[in-house]
């Protein structure tokens, strides 16, 4: 790809480094910006700064924060009895936005991955125990953790050792419901996932 300017194809190769971003559309957002006001490009330039130097991560759960401490973690509103343990941020949005939950978050940070060289030392686990024990001395006892990890073999052995970790807390550790997507057909669901879904089977209520 042939560029008019050597500042041109510094920024496509910056911006192409973006996950799911190719040469191509780097240039489209590149030539774009040039076309806007220069207060444009500066203000996103600088907001770019301040996530990479301001931005911090909750000393307790490890959510992005502005502080040593998140507002989730921060509020009298969440019930301080759940945590629910994610692998990373974007799950901790997706849980948020179903309105659903009202407890609070870990973030691990990852699964166990031998494969890709990611071993229990390299995720946030340690500070979960530690959480969860220092929380029982406390008047606010944590009661219940969910495991909200993906449908994975990595995601099932992280569970399974998180699990045997809290076995000796006597706390009750949960998992997600997992199972046949609203609006999906039998017939196109795999295997393992509508076995589950059998395994897992709930009462019918009238209610």
């Amino acid at each position: 790809m042939n560029f008019p300017s050597k500042l041109i194809e510094n920024a496509v190769n910056e911006i192409s480094r973006l996950p799911g971003i190719g040469k191509k559309t780097a240039l489209r957002l590149v030539l774009h910006l040039l076309k806007q006001k220069e207060n444009t490009t500066i203000e996103l330039a600088d907001s770019l700064i301040a996530l990479r130097t301001k931005v911090r991560y909750c000393q307790v759960c490890h959510n992005v924060a502005e502080g040593e401490i998140c507002d989730i973690c921060k509020s009298h509103r969440r019930d301080k009895s759940i945590i629910c343990v994610v692998e990373d941020l974007p799950d901790v949005m997706a849980i948020e936005n179903t309105g659903q939950f009202q407890g609070l978050y870990h973030i691990l940070g990852g699964v166990i991955s031998p494969i890709q060289g990611v071993g229990p030392d390299d995720l946030k686990i340690e500070s979960l125990i530690k959480r969860v024990f220092e929380s029982q001395s406390s008047g606010e006892a944590v009661q219940e953790v969910i495991l909200a990890l993906p449908a994975t073999m990595e995601g099932d052995t992280t569970a399974f050792f998180i699990t045997r970790r809290l076995k000796e807390t006597g706390i009750k550790v949960s998992t997600i419901a997992r199972g046949i997507p609203v609006g999906g057909e039998l017939e196109y669901t795999d295997e393992v996932t509508l076995g589950r879904s059998i395994l897992t089977r709930v009462n019918y209520s009238l209610d």
